[in-house]
Parts: C-alpha cells; structure tokens; sequence
C-alpha cells in the first residue's frame, strides 16, 4: 500500500529521459474525475495515474497493452481504496503527524528533485506540467503525501500494538505460489561471504606507556592546583570526538566505555562512584592514560568531561604487530583452535566483531576486506591490514580471517525468501482480513470502470 512520494514529477523527468511508459487504457479518462469513494473521501484519476506511475518508477514492468494498464489500474485503485479506509481509521484512534516530523523529508525530496533541472525555469515548467503548481505549491503536495504516510504507518503500527492486526497463517504451497509468481522481479543475488576474524591492533612499548603517564598526571596535578578542565582537555586531550567540546562526554550509560572507566563514573559492589565535580586520578584503560570528571548524576547515567593520553605508536609498533598477524595466521593454518587465537589476540578492547555469520555482501566490505579476500577460497586463511579507527586513524590494525562461505550471487531461490515470503503473505493477510472488516463498517463506491463506459459512449 505505501508509495514513492511526489511520482508525477519524477515521471516528467524519465518521460524526458526516454523511460517506458504504461500503455494507455482504450478510452481517455479526465485527471479530474472520481474514480472511487471512501466514506466521504474522494478518489480522483490524478491521484490513481500517480500511484500507478509510482510502481512503475519503483520497477514494475510497465504494462505494454491497454488491457494490461487497465487491470493495473483496478489492481492500484483496490490499494489506494484500502489505504484510504486505514488513513481514515487514524482520527478514530486519535493518531496524528506533526509538520516538525516529516518537514526535513520532504524538503530533502524536493532539493532531489530541483536536482534534476539545470535551472530555476525549467523546474517551474516541469511542474506546471505535472499539473503541480508552483515549488511551493509541490512542497504542500508534497507535505500532505508524507504526511499520509505517515499517519498510514503509524495508524498500522497502533492497529498491531493493540492486537487488532495480526499475522494470518500460511501454507508451504501459498509461499511457493507468490514466490514463482513475483520470482522475475526479484533481482539478482549479490555475492555474500560469512567469515571468523581476528583483529590484532598495535600496542604501546612500556617505554611509551611511561611517557604518557607522566605526561597526564602532570595534567592532573595542573587540575588540582585550580586549573580549567575543559581548557586543559581542549589543549591536550588526544580524544579527538570530545577535543574540541573540552572533554565532554555528555550522558553517559555503564558498558558505553571501558570496565576500568565505569568503575569511576558508576562504582563497584564496593565502592560508589566519583560524585558531581569530583576528578578521578590518573587511570589506565586500552585506549590509553585517562582522567574523568563527573559532572551530574541520575538514575542509570552520568555526566562527565575526560582527558585522555595516548601513548605514542611508531612505525616499530606497527611493523611488530604485522609480523605478529603473520605468526596467528601461522598458529591458525596450523591447527591451533580459533577460539585460543581470539581470546590471546583479538582487540576485544575496540569492540571489534569476531564473527560475521550473517552473509554480507562482498561488495559492501570495506575495499580492505574485498582485496584481503580477493582469490580466497572457502576455508583459507588469510592476514591483511585494515585502516584505523576514527578516533586514531593514523594507526593501522591488521587482520586474520576466515572465510566461512562464498556465496556467488544469482537468481534468488525459494529456499533464500522462503521466510520473507511468508511474513510478507502473513502481514498481508492480516491486513486484509482487518481491512474486510472496515469495508463492511465504511461506504466505498468503485466508479472507474462506470467513468470509462460513460467515456466511451458517443
């Protein structure tokens, strides 16, 4: 039932493009005219050609014979009818859209389609020809459709929160009927792999471990002597998210950092965490030399600023954690289980995923991944470097991996939608059956195939 908003104008731009057009129904019907009622609202052929163009802009192939467009027709007109009576439902159900929840959208969507015109003029004259107005004419359109939407979905959502939309159950051979029905406009199947990684990043010498601690309890020694926290985090910090902020963390949940952090900002079975303006001591956590501050305190969070010290890593550091992804690679090939290899090795601190076991696709990986992969066959080893976090971009981590599966791609089977195809005929039937019910309570009047006789009548 949902649709791709502000359609018509897009159809202008594919029209000018040379895109595939529905072929026309055997008797013209004016854009004005009413093709279906629903209780007291009105359907109009413009709003009908719009949803159809609609599908067809989201790859429907386009009907090539009138017989087609009109059986496409009905087939929109049946949805838009049963969208209309949930829109409807909504004011029962006290369910409404603000302007401030939609309007970053829809001024997105009209910047979209501005786009598309090399100038002012010519977007104006487009959108005359789509019948649309002025731009700020198209923007209340355009609002009004998002908002309806909306006030769809969010009506649906409050429909099956309160038990009154539930899944209908469905057979193996119904799934398999809508699957070989809908099967030619799937797709192809991208290429997908699952893998077991172990991500090893460079540490610190102590001699570098020294320097940075001294230099951040020189830090702390400047704050007990009355200096400025946040002037000092601004200055010396290397966090580089909250550099700029003076440290601020904003509100902070126990687990978003470091055991050894909250052990400061939330407490132990044993002891209570800092209190608001209290600064911890110098404190060491994987990231590097670190001072909090709490700031606020309520039920299940904390405020705080932070400073933190990272010792340096040199190219040294870099070339010994390389030879190292070498030797677990060495370690793995040879026998020795994953599961040793990880718990020793693998950079849990940066909270970096050992299992890919869901497919992903190939061509989503990171360009790192692709080219440590590429010429890898299922159960191969292989060690390569990826690039550093954000926070620390300069520093490389290195990776041993695992392929677990190599999935080609191809035509999708009923065995890879088997279960999308049943929620998706469950949900539907749901609807459907709740949607019987409201037809039966609401007035509806189907008046497009009474439009086209009347047209066709000399």
């Amino acid at each position: 039932m949902k649709r791709i908003l502000g359609s018509t104008l897009f159809s202008v731009v594919a029209a000018a493009l040379g895109a595939q057009q529905p072929a026309a129904a055997p008797q013209t019907t004016p854009l004005n005219s009413v093709v279906a009622v629903v209780g007291d609202q009105p359907i109009t052929y413009f709003e009908l050609r719009d949803n159809v163009l609609s599908k067809i802009q989201r790859g429907m192939p386009a009907p090539t014979t009138a017989a087609d467009s009109i059986a496409l027709e009905r087939e929109t007109l049946d949805e838009m009818v049963e969208e209309e009576l949930i829109v409807q439902k909504a004011k029962d159900l006290k369910v409404d859209v603000a302007d401030a929840d939609i309007a970053p959208q829809v001024d997105n969507q009209v910047k979209q389609i501005r786009a598309n015109f090399p100038s002012e003029a010519e977007f104006r004259a487009a959108l005359q020809k789509a019948s649309l107005g002025t731009p700020e004419e198209y923007r209340k359109y355009l609002m009004d459709q998002y908002r309806r939407n909306a006030l769809f979905e969010k009506t649906v959502a409050k429909l099956k929160q309160d038990g009154k939309i539930t899944p209908v159950n469905v057979t193996d051979a119904e799934v398999q009927a809508e699957f070989e029905r809908n099967k030619q406009y799937l797709g192809k199947k991208p290429p997908t792999v699952t893998f077991k990684q172990i991500v090893i990043a460079p540490q610190a010498t102590e001699k570098a471990k020294d320097v940075a601690r001294a230099k951040a309890e020189s830090l702390y020694a400047e704050i007990e002597k009355g200096s400025d926290f946040e002037r000092i985090a601004k200055r010396e910090s290397m966090d580089l998210t909250t550099k700029e902020t003076g440290g601020d963390l904003g509100w902070v949940r126990r687990g978003v950092y470091w055991p050894e952090m909250d052990r400061f900002l939330f407490g132990t079975m044993f002891q209570s965490g800092l209190q608001p303006g209290q600064v911890s001591p110098v404190f060491e956590t994987p990231a590097g030399f670190t001072i909090v501050r709490v700031d606020r305190v309520q039920t299940g969070e904390v405020k705080a600023h932070l400073i933190l010290i990272k010792p340096q890593i040199d190219s040294a550091d870099i070339q010994r954690t390389h030879l190292l992804a070498d030797s677990v690679a060495k370690l793995w090939r040879a026998g020795t289980p994953f599961d040793s290899l990880a718990k020793k090795y693998h950079d849990y601190a940066g909270k970096e995923e050992t299992s890919i076991l869901t497919p992903f696709y190939r061509d989503s990986l990171p360009m790192t991944y692709q080219r440590g992969f590429a010429g890898a066959k299922v159960g191969d080893i292989v060690d390569f470097q990826i690039a550093g976090p954000s926070d620390n971009p300069t520093v490389p981590k290195f990776v041993v991996a695992q392929l677990l599966t190599l999935d080609e791609g191809g035509d999708p089977t009923l065995a890879d939608m088997k279960q999308i195809v049943r929620n998706e005929l469950a949900d539907r039937g749901g609807m459907r059956r709740y949607v019987d019910q409201l037809k039966k309570q609401t007035y509806v009047a189907i008046l497009l195939d009474q439009n086209r006789v009347a047209q066709a009548k000399p």
